[in-house]
């Protein structure tokens, strides 16, 4: 039992310490994607990843390197699944990984909204006024693009500095 819970904490650490392939300064941990560690009775690993929304390209990356690292650090079996219940929201990146965004000037989301019970009302207008810039901490700043490199951020400019900078939207 001992070796099960040493193993499964060392695994663990290794799976934490995966880098996101499109947010390269946040790990898997940080992210709030590696949502379980564990290793079952025949010592395969079993790691649990939540994709940030259904059909996220970065997902076969993360499995695979998941499991590359699990497999270079001597766990012969290893197990990725992905789950989808309860979906990912942007209130699971941690603090540090909120910070590590706002180092690469990259503005980090504000609470994820909490839809009521029942139909999911449809908004057509932009759901955040203003975001505060990463860079130099002023709020005018104005969103210039919806979408940014990744269909998860947004592009916006801050009239106080007149610096670019990318925001990750709530979900």
């Amino acid at each position: 039992m001992v070796t099960v819970l040493t193993d499964a904490r060392r695994a663990r650490h290794i799976a934490e310490q995966v880098p996101d392939p499109e947010l390269p300064m946040l790990t898997l941990a940080d992210l709030g994607v590696l949502r379980d560690v564990t290793v079952a009775a025949d010592g395969t690993v079993v790691a649990d990843l939540t994709p940030t929304y259904s059909g996220c390209p970065a997902m076969s990356e993360m499995r695979a390197e998941v499991s590359a690292r699990l497999r270079d650090a001597g766990f012969e079996r290893v197990e990725v699944r992905t789950v989808l219940n309860p979906p990912w929201t942007t209130d699971w990146i941690s603090p540090e990984g909120r910070r590590k965004l706002s180092e690469h000037g990259i503005a980090p989301p504000g609470p994820a909204p909490r839809p009521a019970p029942g139909p999911v009302p449809l908004v057509l207008s932009a759901t955040r006024s203003a975001v505060p810039c990463p860079r130099c901490g002023a709020a005018d700043t104005e969103e210039t693009s919806r979408f940014g490199a990744t269909s998860c951020k947004a592009l916006w400019r801050c009239r106080a500095c007149r610096e670019p900078f990318e925001y990750v939207k709530e979900i």
